[in-house]
């Protein structure tokens, strides 16, 4: 098979917010797989605002973006070309060769998905690492109890409307969201079940999360850093945890940004604050796929989905993403 696929390349490291011009869509001749290879037809190309970590030249818990070469992230497609028997033409599977329109990758690195169960989308959303991430942060990391009032930020977001919804699940007697906009903060309770919106664009924030929860708050859930985690130490109770998993309001950062200046109370609290990678959570996933794809099934778990078509419009989907333009899991269809 002779087939052209179009890529997305980074060739310039952002300052700042990324622009257009740090990227590039180039097109690339597919080969044929040599043996223990496929090629994948990609469908679906996940958007994760982690992405922007990855596109600076520094040392993190994932390589960085290299320059010339095409971007990675999740994606979802179908096997049209197979050197290895157990990875068979017409299979969906999950890799992560994603950002360009067919992937010729190592057999072993494709995930077979059962589509029966739930959408091929839905493996990179809420029965991906999307999903696990919410629910990893609030069963291990900081663990919900029965009765408990639970804050999460970014509650808009693919892992923060799936957070809220685990966390009445387990037991919270409130669930906050805190997300920006009139529109987003109505849907939260609206079509997510939160028990109290927050819209963050209103200013005061932690005047607002203390009207919220004058009782204070046991867990809170962190996508977002900055005056969030400092609102939520300062409403947190004694023995509150703290799951701390994205920072965006300072991905975009050009010099470094200061810690909360109220951190000391976390010692008065005895507040648990850990960060947490979702990689290291990876034994949760026999125990969440089924579970998640139970509640999808039932109409218990909403999963929203934001797309955007065509790889052509891949870096307009992620500055979307930075710039909180998604409502759930940001997505590409092709």
């Amino acid at each position: 098979m002779s087939t052209v696929s179009r890529e997305v390349h980074l060739v310039r490291r952002p300052h700042g917010e990324p622009v257009q011009d740090d990227f590039s869509l180039v097109e690339t001749a597919v080969a044929a797989p040599e043996d223990g290879r496929v090629v994948v037809r990609n469908e679906w190309l996940s958007v994760d605002p982690y992405m922007r970590g990855r596109m600076n030249d520094v040392k993190s818990y994932v390589p960085p973006f290299q320059l010339g070469a095409p971007m990675e992230g999740g994606a979802v497609g179908t096997v049209v070309e197979s050197a290895d028997e157990s990875v068979p033409v017409g299979a969906t599977v999950l890799h992560m060769a994603g950002w360009r329109e067919y992937a010729n990758i190592p057999a072993k690195f494709a995930q077979l998905v059962d589509t029966k169960i739930a959408p091929a989308q839905a493996y990179l959303g809420v029965l991906g690492v999307t999903g696990l991430t919410a629910y990893a942060g609030l069963v291990e990391v900081a663990p919900v109890k029965e009765g408990d009032v639970v804050f999460i930020s970014g509650a808009a977001g693919a892992v923060g409307s799936v957070a809220g919804q685990i966390a009445k699940k387990l037991g919270a007697a409130k669930v906050i969201g805190s997300a920006g906009g009139p529109e987003k903060a109505k849907r939260l309770t609206d079509e997510y079940g939160f028990d109290v919106a927050i819209d963050y664009r209103l200013g005061n924030l932690e005047a607002q999360l203390k009207a919220a929860a004058p009782e204070g708050i046991d867990v809170y859930f962190d996508n977002v850093g900055g005056d969030h985690l400092r609102a939520a130490i300062a409403r947190s109770n004694v023995h509150g945890r703290i799951a701390l998993c994205g920072a965006i309001s300072q991905y975009n950062a050009t010099t470094p940004v200061p810690g909360p200046d109220n951190l000391a109370q976390a010692i008065g609290k005895r507040l648990t604050l850990k960060g947490f990678i979702v990689t290291d959570h990876m034994h949760l996933v026999p125990t969440w796929v089924p579970q998640a794809a139970q509640w999808l099934a039932s109409g218990e778990l909403r999963a929203e989905e934001t797309v955007v078509d065509g790889v052509d419009h891949a870096v307009d989907a992620f500055l979307g993403v930075l710039r909180g333009a998604n409502t759930g899991k940001m997505l590409i269809r092709l």
